[in-house]
């Protein structure tokens, strides 16, 4: 059944809607619609100019228009007054195909036609900084091995329970919080569910958390390596995949090895086939590569993997299966977009289902101490133009997600890359200015 909007307002006292849509680079865009106005854009939906966002368009290009799925409607804990709703692009009337929201569609509903419901549950490690962003927001917490740091969580009590509280009124079913394994970063967990709703609702999670950091005079960066020699910002992304009643989970078997069924080894087997190139969504910055190929931290480890090796539970690797029925993808970080997260891992998953593939065999190696001895295991890319290049290559990958969406995002991502190299850095200066 469908939400009418104008009565959700008039029920909960909403007074305005932010229509919102995710951008190709995982920003999300906004209007502010007073609800007497809601019921037109709920059919019609709100207008852009899509060429000011993060999408491959012109200013010739036509109006686009945000039509808010209702669905994903939720009133702000925060400010109750106002209601944030996801939003699918639409350009003269049809979708937009390198929409981040509609491209995850897309994927749901390829795997809708093949008997299945992908099932998702993400990690989103923050950190908690100053307003300026130049260091962390607690001068206390100086902690060699700060993770579950039971004084540093106590004292960003006032930010983490206040979201947790606004994720226990929206139903999310938030289950813990923690101090995370760098100085200043924490990570909270609530349930799985369908991919879709997973999206809409880590998506919304980064608005919150930055709204509430805000509200306490903070900051908050789910950037992946926002300081050296401490611990990067990961979003573990934990997976299985379920018949379409949702009722029975199609990758448990107890009896197989690591509870993993043959359905949940092929596709596991799509992920490892396609790792390099799905990095150029999962690790979708320049910066993501300074987390996933970073030297030990202060801590003792990164906690990020460089190498396609999957495991049962050991937190070395690029995969963990850590229990019957389910596995946990360590490779996106925290500059992930929502949808495309999503949208990538059951499109390799899917091809990994179709033809069968196999995830090659486990390694029981401490990554870490010992990665050297995984040979034969390839090497994920050094850095964000090696992971296009990846993309680029991998043609099944590119057609599954759409060939307007991989157009789009490598046209707009090369162009990051290159206004990288057009960069002058300070470490060039100090290390070439006497050649």
């Amino acid at each position: 059944m469908t939400i009418d909007l104008s009565a959700f307002a008039a029920e909960r006292g909403v007074k305005y809607f932010m229509i919102s849509y995710t951008d190709l680079f995982g920003a999300q865009r906004a209007k502010l619609v007073p609800a007497q106005a809601i019921a037109e854009m709920q059919v019609e939906g709100a207008g852009f100019a899509g060429f000011a966002t993060w999408l491959d368009l012109t200013p010739a290009h036509p109006d686009l228009f945000a039509v808010p799925d209702p669905a994903s409607v939720i009133q702000l804990p925060w400010k109750p007054e106002v209601a944030w709703v996801a939003a699918d692009c639409v350009m003269e009337g049809e979708p937009v195909e390198q929409a981040p929201r509609v491209v995850l569609k897309r994927q749901v509903e390829r795997a809708a036609a093949a008997g299945y419901r992908v099932k998702t549950g993400v990690e989103a490690e923050f950190f908690l900084i100053s307003a300026d962003g130049s260091e962390i927001s607690d001068r206390h917490d100086t902690a060699e091995k700060p993770c579950y740091d039971q004084q540093a969580l106590l004292r960003r009590y006032d930010v983490i329970a206040e979201i947790c509280d606004h994720m226990l009124a929206l139903g999310w079913k938030p289950y813990q919080n923690d101090h995370e394994d760098a100085n200043g970063q924490f990570e909270m967990n609530w349930a799985f569910d369908d991919a879709l709703v997973t999206a809409d609702r880590h998506s919304f999670f980064k608005f919150m958390v930055k709204s509430v950091s805000e509200k306490h005079g903070l900051r908050a960066t789910f950037m992946p390596k926002p300081f050296k020699g401490l611990t990067g910002n990961g979003c573990h992304c934990h997976v299985s995949v379920w018949d379409l009643a949702g009722t029975t989970n199609v990758f448990a078997d107890r009896d197989a090895p690591f509870g993993l069924a043959a359905a949940g080894r092929a596709f596991l087997g799509g992920i490892m086939a396609h790792a390099p190139a799905l990095a150029a969504i999962t690790n979708p910055t320049v910066n993501s590569y300074k987390r996933i190929n970073a030297p030990r931290t202060i801590s003792g480890a990164t906690w990020s993997p460089n190498t396609v090796t999957w495991t049962g539970n050991n937190r070395t690797h690029m995969v963990r299966v850590p229990g019957p029925g389910r596995f946990e993808l360590r490779l996106p970080d925290g500059a992930a977009n929502p949808y495309l997260l999503q949208a990538a891992i059951v499109a390799a998953g899917l091809d990994g289902l179709a033809t069968g593939a196999d995830p090659g065999p486990h390694s029981d190696l401490d990554m870490y101490a010992e990665g050297h001895k995984a040979i034969g295991a390839p090497k994920l890319p050094l850095n964000l133009l090696d992971a296009l290049r990846a993309y680029e290559a991998d043609v099944g990958l590119r057609e599954s997600l759409g060939a307007a969406f991989s157009a789009a995002y490598l046209k707009l991502r090369h162009g990051e890359w290159t206004s990288y190299c057009g960069h002058f850095t300070a470490w060039e200066h100090e290390t070439t200015l006497d050649v």
